[in-house]
């Protein structure tokens, strides 16, 4: 892809790139290493699912007591990493943390199935677990105090997050490593676009 076909909002390529995806990778199109930092910069990373892409960033839900949570409480800052096998390409996303709206992470949680809605509850994320039939036993805990309630509600510890990109990279894989890269700024009310070397 030369610069000139670029198009002028990364948003534009991000969805193409995932709709490619979507079609190509066997499992989890849209899923995204996520990096985080504690406020000491200890780094740590882990795969999540980017659950929402629009002009605004990219969204994605998680406990806020897990490591992650507390890492991005403590520093919101964070760097996102799509990687696609099948395509050849990746993304890479650099910007600020901000925990969404509740009715926008209400909505989400309604659409999950049950069993994960129940397993939200169930799960201390992050926390120490002496045997997994403790976590069993703690979802049959939790269907019974659910039982017959159609709507499970969301715990006050689940909420969705939205990465405001400072920064938008795409990678092309290029023959003998000479890949291409752009990089995407945001300027004014809009977005500067140049390359790097590989």
């Amino acid at each position: 892809m030369e610069k000139d076909a670029l198009p002028q909002n990364p948003y534009d390529l991000v969805r193409a790139w995932l709709t490619e995806a979507e079609a190509t990778e066997p499992n989890d199109p849209s899923a995204v290493c996520l990096a985080t930092s504690t406020a000491e910069g200890r780094v740590s990373n882990r795969m999540v699912l980017c659950r929402g892409v629009d002009e605004r960033g990219f969204v994605f839900f998680t406990n806020s007591e897990s490591r992650k949570g507390t890492d991005m409480a403590d520093n919101p800052y964070a760097a996102m990493c799509f990687h696609w096998k099948s395509l050849r390409r990746q993304i890479r996303v650099e910007g600020r943390i901000d925990i969404i709206s509740d009715a926008e992470a209400d909505t989400y949680y309604k659409s999950r199935p049950r069993g994960s809605r129940i397993g939200a509850w169930a799960s201390a994320q992050s926390r120490p677990l002496d045997d997994y039939e403790d976590l069993v036993k703690s979802v049959e805990e939790y269907e019974r105090k659910y039982e017959g309630v159609e709507d499970v509600p969301r715990p006050p510890y689940w909420n969705g997050y939205r990465l405001t990109p400072e920064k938008i990279e795409f990678w092309i894989d290029g023959q003998y490593r000479l890949h291409r890269r752009y990089i995407y700024e945001p300027v004014n009310n809009g977005w500067s676009v140049h390359m790097i070397n590989p």
